[in-house]
Formats: C-alpha cells, sequence, structure tokens
C-alpha cells in the first residue's frame, strides 16, 4: 500500500470540508492525516490529505477529488520535491530524576519544552513523520501522558509563478 498527500487548493466557504470528507466516507475511502487552513486569499483554504491504497485507489481519489465543486485545484506533495511537515506535543510523565534525561532527547531533535511541572514536561516537536516516529521510539521507557498530532502539511519547493 502506499500514502499520498495532496495539497487541495479549495473555497473558504462554509460546508467544504463536509463535502470534502463525506466523498472520502461515500466511497470507503480512510484519510490517514487532515490538516485545513486559510491561505494569504481569505477566499481560499489549504487543504493538506494524507490518503492510503494501491495505485488504482489513488487515482480515483484524485479523480474524485478534482470533480468537486469546491477544489481549485490538486497537487501531489512529494517527499524530496515538497517541505513536508507536521507537528506532535507530548506530556510526559517525568520526576525531577527523569527530567534532564529527557530534555536531552528533546535538544538532539531540535524540539521545544513547553511546559514544565512538577510531576510532567510537555514538548513540541515539527518534522516529518520519521523524525517523529525515532523521537516517540527514544522516549520509550518514560511513559506518555497524552499526545497530539496536528497531520501533515506542506509545500512544494522554489517554485513561484510570476504575474505579468
Amino acid at each position: 500500500m502506499k500514502t499520498k498527500i495532496f495539497s487541495l487548493m479549495v473555497d473558504n466557504s462554509a460546508g467544504v470540508l463536509s463535502r470534502v470528507s463525506g466523498m472520502f466516507s461515500r466511497r470507503g475511502y480512510n484519510i490517514d492525516s487532515l490538516s485545513v487552513g486559510e491561505t494569504n486569499d481569505p477566499k481560499i483554504s489549504r487543504m493538506t490529505v494524507a490518503v492510503s491504497g494501491d495505485d488504482k485507489i489513488l487515482s480515483q481519489i484524485k479523480n474524485q477529488l478534482n470533480k468537486l465543486e469546491d477544489v481549485r485545484s490538486i497537487e501531489e506533495l512529494k517527499y524530496g520535491d515538497a517541505v513536508i511537515r507536521e507537528l506532535v506535543i507530548l506530556k510526559i510523565k517525568a520526576d525531577a530524576n527523569q527530567r534532564q534525561n529527557i530534555i536531552s532527547i528533546a535538544n538532539v531533535y531540535r524540539a521545544n519544552i513547553v511546559d514544565v511541572s512538577k510531576h510532567s514536561i510537555m514538548i513540541e516537536l515539527t518534522g516529518n513523520n520519521n523524525k517523529i516516529e525515532a523521537f516517540k521510539d527514544l522516549l520509550d521507557g518514560f511513559e506518555i501522558q497524552e499526545l497530539v498530532r496536528t497531520g501533515v502539511t506542506g509545500l512544494v519547493r522554489g517554485r513561484i509563478e510570476e504575474s505579468e
């Protein structure tokens, strides 16, 4: 099974997210990751959708998305050709003795310590999926109390269209 990440430019209006996600549920496709936000044009939102399947299913998904009235354009984000990132925030149980070990691991990954309490430490990390999973693997042995991930988002590298 392959994973593809699609960057959709969509109308920034009520119901667009529902119509796009509805297309997936009606056809029995699963969304691995979804993030949406307004662009520099308040009339347009960028929706980043990660999906998995074989070549036929992934092609069908792209074709079905293209048919939606609210979708203005679709671009596939490919590793190497695009900057693709995700944010994860973790709350880790930590007493005074464990805190420095956790901070050392966070520093190696250029993660930020965003909160420290008597019994826990909260860390935010931005990176690709491999970086986040490797970071979590190094935390094996520590108790992750809570974790939240944003889902992937990204932009294609380098190209800027010049207007005349």
